[in-house]
């Protein structure tokens, strides 16, 4: 079962390399930078030794998305458009990243998952279905695992648990020599750079480079180029991933796996299917999503095949 599975991941290199060469006959970009609607309010929350930057819109049953590296909230807003009409949705920053605050210590993700559920009491919010990508994922698991009973459903996009199923092989994998990027010299290194930084994450983890376009790239470079933005990225978010594999199968060990159901959305030049057999290490109930066409930037990519999914599990 694990070969399949590593292969898919060696897979992506030689299928990203054959979408840079068909560049030129490539479709029209997919993603542009949308703006919020006007029925969404934002503010400054406070949180354990910060705030986090989050955007509230709508009401009925809360909906909280949950970003990645090399996004931000805002990639959220196609999504965000069409739960609006008849959720309260709920959107943050995520710790350090976006336009959070910055502080140096609390990001194992147990510490956000108990983050977020002050900012759901703040916002006197008992439940929720959580729809989450990336480091959104380890946040969303963290918190769904320590408050069990908060979270209705999940929906995990395109990328592993921390300790869970295949992780120390993931690790293995030359496309994620970034979680150990770090230091002073590092961000020496990026600054100024940033764009660049991101580019090879766009290029080499989608399907098809020229679907994110020029626009968005540079609206993520000019967030991700804040000051203090790649060191908690680099030195918080990512490493804190060791400690978050111990806190993950304790969590696991504790509590067993997740009983809400769960819809496992993997890109097809990414996870595909193989994401569900991950996130069954740690759930019971898991269905299997696949986007056509994408890699892992699926919001950015395909966000019109991503609504349909996600709106028709949060409806059923």
């Amino acid at each position: 079962m694990f070969s399949s599975f590593a292969r898919s991941l060696w897979i992506r290199g030689a299928i990203t390399l054959m979408s840079a060469i068909n560049l030129l006959a490539a479709p029209p970009a997919k993603a542009e930078v949308k703006a919020w609607p006007a029925s969404f309010r934002a503010e400054q929350m406070p949180v354990n030794d910060g705030a986090q930057y989050v955007r509230v819109g709508g009401s009925g049953p809360a909906v909280v998305l949950l970003h990645g590296f090399g996004d931000t909230g805002d990639m959220w807003v196609p999504l965000a458009s069409v739960l609006v009409k008849d959720h309260t949705v709920i959107v943050p920053d995520l710790r350090g990243m976006g336009l959070s605050s910055h502080p140096e210590r609390g990001y194992r993700k147990v510490e956000q998952g108990r983050d977020l559920a002050g900012i759901l009491d703040r916002l006197g919010v008992k439940d929720v279905t959580l729809v989450t990508h990336d480091i959104g994922n380890m946040v969303g698991y963290a918190f769904a695992a320590q408050f069990p009973s908060r979270t209705t459903k999940w929906v995990v996009m395109d990328a592993p648990l921390p300790g869970l199923g295949h992780w120390d092989d993931q690790l293995k994998n030359p496309k994620v020599w970034h979680f150990n990027f770090r230091g002073p010299d590092v961000e020496r290194l990026v600054a100024g750079r940033e764009r660049i930084l991101l580019d090879r994450f766009y290029n080499e983890l989608s399907a098809n480079p020229a679907g994110i376009d020029e626009a968005t790239r540079e609206h993520y470079a000019a967030i991700y180029a804040r000051p203090l933005a790649i060191h908690d990225a680099f030195s918080g978010q990512f490493a804190t991933f060791a400690e978050d594999a111990i806190d993950n199968q304790k969590l696991l060990a504790e509590g067993g796996k997740l009983k809400m159901p769960v819809l496992a959305i993997g890109g097809d030049h990414s996870y595909g299917a193989a994401l569900a057999t991950e996130i069954g290490f740690a759930a019971t109930d898991v269905r299997t999503g696949v986007i056509k066409d994408s890699g892992h930037w699926i919001m950015e990519e395909q966000p019109d095949q991503a609504v349909a999914l996600i709106t028709s599990f949060i409806a059923n």
